[in-house]
């Protein structure tokens, strides 16, 4: 059986634009690779968490970033951003860091 899911922490690195959803620095969690665990008072968009969805599974069970062609070798963090061409609609283009949280027995 392969490996069992970790949990991952997903933080705003940066945001170009104005993001009408999130702020710098804002965090949130996926635990065990499906379950999200948002704070309280803090709001998900959907338009930036499909795009997260891609990686999630193959992150929480240990697939590196650079093997998803998602970070440098030796980064700990995956990065991946919204959608929004924030040029053109007026928003704010997100881009989230993607962190791989030991798993218990690891």
């Amino acid at each position: 059986m392969g490996k069992k899911a970790a949990d991952l922490e997903v933080q705003i690195l940066e945001i170009k634009g104005r993001c009408p959803v999130y702020e710098k620095g804002d965090v949130f969690i996926i635990r065990e690779g499906y379950k999200l665990m948002v704070p309280e008072g803090c709001e998900l968009c959907l338009h930036g968490l499909a795009s997260l969805l891609t990686f999630s599974t193959a992150l929480s069970r240990g697939i590196t970033p650079h093997a998803l062609g998602l970070g440098p070798e030796d980064s700990e963090r995956a990065m991946v951003q919204c959608p929004d061409p924030c040029e053109r609609t007026g928003g704010g283009t997100v881009l989230f860091g993607i962190r791989r949280l030991s798993s218990a027995g690891e």
